[in-house]
């Protein structure tokens, strides 16, 4: 059993501001993921230096990052996305990235495990590039991926009969509204999974500071590996 957890960072700057990676460290911390996909963990411009950390993260949290090749030297994620986990589970893993197609630079980080494939992704702002990406990585997990597969991230998309067609042999899961954290609306953050997989319990998390840390809050859920 495992419990697994997305959470868009907004770069350590809550709603408006200040960078304060601390906030963010003791949410995750709070929600005490044994994995979990994190978007926008690094700035934007320039050199796209790290928002969070990483010399913070497994004292603060216990988890350690994927061994991952950033967009450059100084950043810890690739195009902003990265993934954390239990140290058991890290020196079990392979991590690769993928290439996504779009309007914007996008990527997706997949996390192989022996018997589970975790993909943590941040969509595009367009429907048009989020269907392309969508359908991508898809078709990515398909050949890289043995039968239980988890996909999670910053979806982009508050509807739930359009652009999630590419996921039709997926559960998908939308534990609640996610954004803006201090009065969420919309469920931009979600999660589909392998039908082979038990899903035991899924929420939206709001306690530690959540609503002033990001402009998301995380969302999660405790599943079973058959």
């Amino acid at each position: 059993m495992l419990k697994i957890a997305s959470y868009n960072l907004h770069k350590c700057r809550g709603m408006t501001g200040p960078h304060a990676p601390l906030r963010n460290l003791a949410v995750i911390r709070a929600l005490d993921p044994d994995i979990i996909a994190l978007q926008e963990v690094d700035f934007r411009l320039g050199a796209r230096p790290e928002a969070l950390p990483r010399k913070l993260i497994q004292a603060e949290t216990g988890l350690v990052p994927a061994d991952i090749y950033g967009t450059t030297e100084s950043s810890l994620g690739w195009h902003g996305q990265t993934i954390l986990m239990r140290p058991h589970l890290a020196a079990q893993a392979n991590l690769r990235r993928l290439p996504l197609p779009g309007l914007e630079p996008r990527g997706a980080v997949a996390l192989r495990l022996p018997g589970l494939t975790v993909i943590g992704a941040h969509l595009g702002l367009a429907r048009s590039s989020r269907r392309a990406q969508l359908a991508r990585i898809t078709a990515q997990a398909s050949r890289i991926a043995e039968d239980q597969i988890v996909m999670m991230g910053d979806f982009n998309e508050w509807r739930d009969d359009r652009g999630l067609e590419s996921l039709a042999g997926f559960r998908v899961v939308a534990p609640g509204p996610s954004w803006p954290a201090p009065l969420p609306r919309l469920r931009l953050d979600r999660m589909a999974l392998s039908t082979n997989l038990d899903i035991l319990e899924t929420g939206v998390f709001n306690e530690a500071g959540a609503r002033d840390a990001s402009d998301h809050l995380p969302i999660w859920a405790r599943i079973r590996l058959p």
